[in-house]
């Protein structure tokens, strides 16, 4: 039995639309049973272990999480605003056992992948015939000096993954004096969610417009321009915090002073009351231990998009924030890196060959109000010399609305049912 384009079309989910023929059925010897170990349990992972037990039943999939429960990132701008909580983003691992996933709460030391075993911290292991990496991002907080000693002094934070560096950022913007100055910063691209600095600026301004109209917002970008959804957040910026943010590009910090609550680019010193640094980032760090962090830059890992295994190991395939490609580095877009894999592998472990033009899609809402919000959405197909090329049809709102936002809310709830139901 095989899965139809049809079929996937009807449970890609959250929108997302892709082309793929998945098998189901003639794994291997009799009696055999291939394993899957997925390790990252996120946008990515969790998708990607689920719809290889949906498409595959007879493969054995272990998922292995660290974490006790799934928090957002997007949506978590929100909780720095005050229109959502910790509570509201945060989601429990619990339905995915019923899916027939082995769910294993523990950190990965060591990837043999000559023997195809998985180590983790408290002596597990765990054999493979494919394994798949989900691990998100890394951030390089030692790219910016000082800014080690000054998040451990409890000065600065990143909060570009969600969880308590988010409620702690919540925390330094209401305890900050009507009047203060916000320094955040964008770091120069490819980072996780381009749009998402962008929609931070929006929530924190409505913040402050409602409870502290006396303060600024100075956005240090490490970019030329506004890397996303450009029309819609200077709409947003001049129509609703008109002075309130202020926008400098080229600006990445190389340094923090925690005692003295400045950052500093190359151009100025810029005095804070709270400080937002977001520093560069790269593949998960779990991506070295196999080779696979492996762009010319040694951040990013490279793998066939088709099946998204990586082009230096073997056996092993990277999805979500880690992957270098065009496409944008979202959790939507994860979810989908997450299909097109466990498409292939399910058709490799049976042997046959995967779909060679897969096409994915991506949409991503960004809130600019209390009460509006505008997207983008765009569908690539896969070129075998191209890569995915964006097709005609898509794009992002100029501006944001009331719809948008209503639409918002809904995404996100219907891409947390996809992942962890």
């Amino acid at each position: 039995m095989s899965i139809t384009r049809r079929d996937f079309l009807k449970v890609s989910g959250a929108g997302a639309a892709s082309a793929l023929v998945a098998g189901c059925a003639g794994f291997g010897l009799a009696g055999s049973k291939p394993k899957v170990v997925v390790v990252g349990a996120g946008f990515g992972g969790s998708t990607c272990a689920k719809y290889l037990r949906k498409w595959g039943p007879d493969i054995e999939v272990t998922l292995i999480e660290p974490n006790d429960k799934f928090v957002s990132c997007p949506r978590s701008n929100l909780v720095l605003a005050g229109f959502r909580t910790m509570d509201d983003i945060t989601h429990g691992y619990g339905n995915l056992s019923k899916h027939g996933i082995r769910m294993v709460k523990d950190y990965v030391v060591g990837i043999d992948t000559s023997k195809r075993v998985v180590t983790t911290k408290t002596g597990g292991k765990f054999n493979y015939d494919r394994l798949v990496l989900a691990p998100g991002i890394e951030i390089l907080t030692d790219s910016v000096k000082g800014f080690n000693e000054a998040e451990a002094a409890g000065k600065v934070v990143h909060a570009w993954k969600a969880g308590p560096q988010t409620a702690n950022l919540r925390k330094m913007l209401e305890a900050m004096t009507d009047g203060g100055v916000f320094v955040m910063s964008v770091p120069a691209s490819p980072y996780r969610c381009p749009p998402g600095p962008y929609e931070r600026a929006c929530m924190v301004a409505s913040y402050f417009k409602k409870a502290k109209p006396n303060s600024k917002i100075i956005l240090l970008d490490g970019n030329p321009d506004i890397a996303s959804k450009k029309a819609l957040f200077t709409w947003a910026w001049n129509t609703f915090y008109p002075g309130m943010i202020e926008f400098r590009p080229n600006n990445a910090p190389f340094a923090v002073d925690g005692s003295k609550m400045i950052v500093s680019t190359e151009f100025d010193e810029v005095k804070a009351d709270v400080m937002n640094v977001v520093p560069k980032q790269r593949a998960g760090e779990i991506t070295a231990m196999v080779g696979a962090r492996n762009d010319s830059t040694g951040n990013w890992c490279t793998v066939n998009l088709a099946t998204f295994e990586s082009t230096t190991a073997p056996n092993v395939h990277v999805i979500g924030d880690s992957v270098l490609s065009n496409l944008p580095k979202s959790g939507h877009m994860a979810t989908n890196h997450a299909k097109i894999c466990a498409a292939a592998i399910v058709e490799l472990l049976a042997g046959r060959q995967p779909e060679p033009v897969p096409v994915i899609a991506n949409t991503c809402y960004s809130d600019t109000s209390d009460s509006t919000a505008g997207h983008v959405a765009d569908v690539f197909r896969f070129d075998k010399e191209k890569g995915y090329v964006k097709q005609a049809g898509g794009g992002a709102t100029p501006q944001g609305d009331e719809l948008n936002h209503m639409y918002a809310e809904s995404w996100a709830q219907n891409i947390w049912a996809e992942v962890l139901s």
